[in-house]
């Protein structure tokens, strides 16, 4: 399919056009040309829209698809459909499946049952086996096999040895490891973020230095084995202090922080609504004020959906018995532009692209003449509020429901496909 894109403004720093409102020509899959103005054929698809926006393909560092041994929550094709409607043209799913992704056999069986969609779907395998913490995974077998990255998801890492000798092994191959940073001594089972209104709610509180002495565990870690190290779902305003530090001392950190950690504080808990029990907790005001500063300047490298079913026996209980999770591909994008506060549009953007390939070391595609077109198309100014019909994936565990959202993915362009969004 030939498909002419009209009038679009591009984001895109590494392109020529970058900042600019052009026609975009799309061939057989290719970017074939770029101007002012360009005249379609009779066989060429058009698509224009007021205010349309034009970036490279967005990219999730952090999705959980549930498959294999949770289909009745989510499944490959069906976040595949979730993370095309919202924007994504690729996504790194993570390791908390049953059986966990700790083995070759289970790459090659993500790898097989998503190629060729029109959304790249990243592995992500175990740093140890069965995310128990206790003996590293096959990470050799697995890297060769397709897997981008390791982590054990949710379960953060308790012994420093085993987080260290795979800090040093996944150096012969150059490897990244992904950690979730959560002291379970300090925290133990606690329920939201410990604080004032964990106290008038009484719920068990969930202290922010259970995130920030593991945060400072693995930094030193990374240090001392000199291997590069991904902190996920940082929370905190200290966390982001202690980010800053470690790349200011040079060392190979990154991090990123999820939408919803960006957007909502502990203050909505107030209802009991289990959709907003969540891993990290929501924290306070103060905290979300310190993520945008993160984010605006470069500490913190990248968004992510967070994007986790759950069935409706897994929600609907009591709050204390409810499970993590809210499901956040289609509604990500929407959060994130409705609540990014003085952060800009362009660093949001790259938060979504540039910056989670580069982390992954995956090829970036480019919005220039002769490469595969692989886009995400949007309007960052468009209103829509999300209705259940909207909703793709298989579990409906979101608190947006009737929300109103400033930001619109029109759709996505990738490997000779496009997906336009019909609300």
């Amino acid at each position: 399919m030939n498909i002419l894109i009209k009038q679009a403004h591009i984001i895109d720093p590494n392109s020529p056009h970058h900042g600019k409102t052009m026609d975009v020509l799309i061939e057989n899959g290719t970017i074939t040309s770029i101007k002012s103005k360009i005249t379609a054929d009779k066989n060429v698809k058009t698509i224009e829209a007021a205010n349309l926006h034009l970036s490279n393909g967005w990219l999730d560092l952090q999705a959980n698809f549930c498959d294999p041994g949770f289909e009745h929550k989510e499944d490959l094709q069906s976040g595949m459909k979730a993370a095309a409607a919202g924007g994504f043209t690729g996504v790194a799913v993570v390791s908390g499946t049953n059986p966990p992704v700790h083995s070759k056999a289970q790459i090659q069986y993500i790898k097989n049952n998503t190629d060729g969609a029109i959304v790249d779907v990243y592995p992500v395998g175990t740093t140890t086996q069965n995310r128990e913490g206790k003996e590293l995974s096959e990470m050799y077998d697995m890297q060769q096999a397709g897997a981008v990255a390791f982590s054990d998801d949710k379960n953060a890492i308790a012994n420093a040895g085993i987080l260290m000798r795979a800090l040093l092994y996944s150096k012969n191959f150059d490897g990244l490891v992904m950690t979730h940073c959560d002291d379970k001594s300090i925290s133990q089972d606690g329920k939201m973020n410990e604080g004032e209104i964990s106290t008038r709610l009484g719920l068990k509180g969930i202290p922010a230095l259970a995130e920030e002495l593991m945060i400072a565990r693995n930094i030193s870690l990374a240090e001392y084995t000199d291997a590069p190290i991904h902190i996920s779902n940082i929370s905190t305003q200290r966390s982001v202090e202690l980010i800053r530090q470690a790349k200011a001392k040079g060392l190979k950190v990154t991090s990123s922080v999820t939408a919803y950690n960006i957007a909502l504080h502990d203050g909505l808990l107030t209802g009991f609504d289990s959709n907003y029990k969540l891993s990290p907790p929501l924290r306070t005001k103060t905290d979300l004020e310190a993520i945008r500063k993160g984010i605006a300047d470069g500490t913190i490298d990248a968004i992510t959906s967070d994007h986790r079913p759950q069935d409706i026996e897994s929600k609907e209980v009591e709050f204390d018995h409810a499970s993590n999770g809210m499901i956040g591909l289609q509604t990500a994008f929407g959060l994130i532009n409705s609540n990014k506060g003085k952060v800009k549009l362009e660093t949001i953007i790259e938060t979504l692209t540039s910056n989670p390939r580069n982390i992954l070391k995956l090829k970036q595609p480019l919005i220039r003449e002769g490469e595969p077109a692989n886009i995400t198309l949007f309007d960052p100014e468009q209103e829509y509020t999300l209705e259940k019909k909207h909703i793709l994936s298989k579990s409906a565990n979101t608190p947006f429901t009737g929300t109103t959202f400033k930001g619109k993915v029109i759709g996505i362009i990738n490997k000779k496909q496009i997906t336009l969004n019909k609300y």
